[in-house]
């Protein structure tokens, strides 16, 4: 048996939602999932969040400010991004040439699960992926992603459908 490592792999990045800034923000997760050797999730990590951020440009008021946190557990990866818009996203149907309109469709369906959550001062949109380390043996339990406290946490076994809200996000 291999030496237990705990894998508390987590980044944050407080930014102004912008389209500028996506070809940016591409950059940073892709070299954040190489590093944390998930290389296999990258396009559609990139993806989702690069939809996330494009719907705080699009539809949030005032304030475009928002935070992106990437926390991979060894076992699966969330990516949350928190704004400052208490309006929740609402999932649509779209139609299916629609060039807007099918973000958070798109989210859905390439993740395994997602959800979003009023805050105290906005709301938290996220998704996960199933995301096993390359060494599953050296692993252990974390603690939970920072939008996401332990008793509000998806379920391990995760689905591709959307969640049903949980209570209210507190930031901590």
């Amino acid at each position: 048996m291999g030496v237990v490592v705990e894998v508390n792999r987590q980044y944050t990045l407080d930014l102004e939602a912008a389209p500028e800034r996506v070809p940016q923000i591409r950059r940073i997760v892709a070299a954040h999932l190489r590093y944390w050797k998930l290389e296999c999730l990258i396009q559609p990590v990139s993806l989702g969040v690069c939809e996330l951020l494009t719907n705080v440009f699009r539809h949030t008021e005032g304030d475009k400010r928002c935070t992106l946190e990437l926390r991979w557990t060894g076992r699966r990866l969330t990516a949350a991004v928190l704004d400052h818009d208490p309006r929740l996203p609402v999932l649509g149907g779209g139609e299916p040439l629609a060039t807007r309109g099918r973000g958070l469709a798109m989210v859905a369906s390439l993740s395994d699960s997602w959800g979003t959550h009023a805050t105290a001062d906005g709301k938290v949109v996220w998704f996960t992926l199933r995301a096993e380390a390359p060494d599953a043996q050296r692993l252990v339990r974390v603690h939970p992603l920072r939008a996401l406290p332990e008793a509000q946490r998806p379920p391990a076994a995760v689905t591709r459908r959307p969640l049903v809200p949980l209570a209210a996000f507190a930031r901590g």
